[in-house]
């Protein structure tokens, strides 16, 4: 996925906020997810709700203004209820990386209780329990 970074992602400093990288994060999941057929608003329809329960991010060089960055996205590991997705973000031209970092993700109904990921999500993903 690709982020172009924007006056509005910067601190005074000109560099990407830290936080941001987890809103990238964020859309990087959902476009993985989408890119695997899977819609957020489907699987919500459908009874299942993503909480994240954890997320980490080692910055390892600055972002700034007018670049644009790359970001990989993968399933890194499964649980019955819980995936975590392991991302790493390059500065396009350089190929240095910014971020790397994860979030551990599970499934959850509309009540809130934890559920099993259901087996045509994990088709989809192509990942197994």
């Amino acid at each position: 996925m690709e982020i172009k970074i924007y006056y509005e992602d910067t601190d005074c400093g000109g560099v990407v906020y830290y936080a941001n990288y987890l809103k990238y994060f964020e859309r990087a999941r959902t476009q993985y997810l989408e890119k695997h057929g899977l819609s957020v608003a489907s699987l919500q329809e459908n009874g299942t709700l993503f909480m994240v329960t954890h997320a980490e991010a080692f910055y390892r060089s600055p972002a700034r203004y007018g670049e644009t960055l790359m970001i990989e996205t993968s399933v890194s590991a499964l649980r019955r209820s819980a995936l975590t997705f392991s991302h790493t973000i390059r500065e396009q031209t350089s190929q240095r990386v910014v971020v790397e970092g994860s979030a551990t993700l599970v499934a959850v109904d509309h009540q809130g209780k934890p559920k099993r990921l259901e087996p045509s999500l994990l088709m989809a993903l192509d990942v197994s329990v």
